[in-house]
């Protein structure tokens, strides 16, 4: 079992930057791979990133490709997520989510997080 906690969320200006936290405790962070998703109102859940048991592989959606960068400390069980130059569709609530590999398929996932609301205004 693996509880997880997203923080980091808020409202920001187009074109700015937050960075989101993932803190993971219960059963051994390191060797799960992690994701993060987003969910707007009125849509499905989606895809964002993930990222490898080490670190050392990455996956990202094409929407934020160059834009979001996933990352992990396994000394500290926590997992990240740094956005730049956000955009109004950006706007979403985001979780985080711990599954055997870095996959995009949300259905891999076993854990998730209770997410964290980004805003983004124009």
């Amino acid at each position: 079992q693996v509880q997880l906690v997203e923080s980091g969320g808020g409202l920001v200006q187009a074109g700015g930057s937050l960075r989101l936290s993932c803190a993971a405790s219960g059963r051994a962070f390191s060797s799960y791979a992690m994701g993060w998703f987003r969910q707007a109102p009125g849509k499905e859940r989606e895809f964002v990133a993930a990222i490898g048991w080490s670190g050392g592989s990455t996956l990202y959606a094409d929407s934020v490709k160059g834009r979001f960068t996933i990352s992990r400390d396994n000394a500290k069980n926590t997992v990240y997520l740094k956005m730049n130059s956000l955009k109004p569709e950006d706007t979403a609530v985001y979780y985080c989510a711990a599954a055997n590999i870095a996959t995009i398929r949300i259905a891999s996932y076993d854990y998730w997080g209770q997410g964290t609301q980004v805003t983004v205004s124009s």
